[in-house]
């Protein structure tokens, strides 16, 4: 499970430090684990703190969360409420994020890296300004986009499937967490609270359906892949073979 020191946690969160601390002050929010002076926060803080967010900027005031907080935490154990927040918020991937400079991006990407570029990439969120230099929230489409320039595609151009791609599993992804969700809710919040017994039965039941959406999404996308692949290059080869009809028909007409 990913573990955070609080600027860390704000930034992620959306918001800040002071907000962080206001939160636990008034209950809102678990303290941290200690290190010694230093406090670690996990993926349950990051999760609730998001949720936090989420209703006050749909109106809510902290004495409103707080019912809510005391309603969710209600009739179960506070060890399983952070552990459906932690299976929710617990990081869909192994990748950890890195960071690079100018000097790297050069290095990978050549007379491609512009400020056009670079800017949109950060719009993109395949980049996040960090002082002097960049955070890299996914190494693997960083080197993929690489990977992809080296062959000769433009950067504009990987950018441009990036946004697509991006927009696309997207709403893919938001079809399928609300089709999850409904079901889950269904099943263990028939009254609008899931509480209770309720809570550990949801959290095992999040938990094994996040492996199964990632399986059936990479064999449905390695198949379409296959077919779409398929059909550009028996495209391609029946165009190949009318150019050598035709030139076999000027030949023989000029022989």
């Amino acid at each position: 499970m990913a573990e955070y020191r609080i600027d860390e946690l704000a930034r992620l969160a959306g918001t800040t430090v002071r907000n962080v601390r206001v939160y636990q002050d008034r209950g809102l929010l678990a303290p941290p684990r200690r290190e010694g002076r230093v406090g670690i926060y996990s993926e349950a803080h990051l999760v609730r703190l998001r949720m936090i967010g989420h209703l006050l900027q749909r109106g809510y005031t902290f004495a409103n969360i707080a019912e809510l907080v005391e309603a969710w935490e209600r009739g179960g154990d506070l060890n399983d409420v952070l552990g459906l927040e932690s299976v929710i918020g617990d990081p869909w991937t192994d990748e950890v994020p890195s960071h690079i400079d100018v000097a790297g991006l050069q290095e990978l990407y050549g007379d491609e890296v512009t400020p056009e570029n670079t800017a949109r990439a950060i719009r993109l969120g395949l980049l996040e300004e960090d002082g002097d230099r960049f955070r890299v929230p996914s190494p693997r489409l960083l080197h993929a986009g690489a990977e992809l320039v080296s062959a000769g595609m433009s950067l504009a151009t990987v950018l441009d499937i990036a946004e697509r791609l991006g927009r696309q599993v997207d709403t893919l992804a938001a079809d399928l967490v609300g089709t999850v969700s409904e079901h889950i809710l269904t099943k263990h919040a028939p009254n609008g609270m899931i509480s209770g017994e309720d809570v550990p039965a949801a959290a095992e039941l999040v938990r094994r359906l996040r492996p199964l959406a990632q399986q059936a999404v990479d064999a449905m996308l390695a198949k379409s892949m296959a077919r779409h692949l398929d059909e550009v290059m028996g495209a391609h080869f029946a165009e190949v073979m009318e150019l050598l009809r035709a030139e076999q028909d000027r030949d023989s007409r000029s022989a």
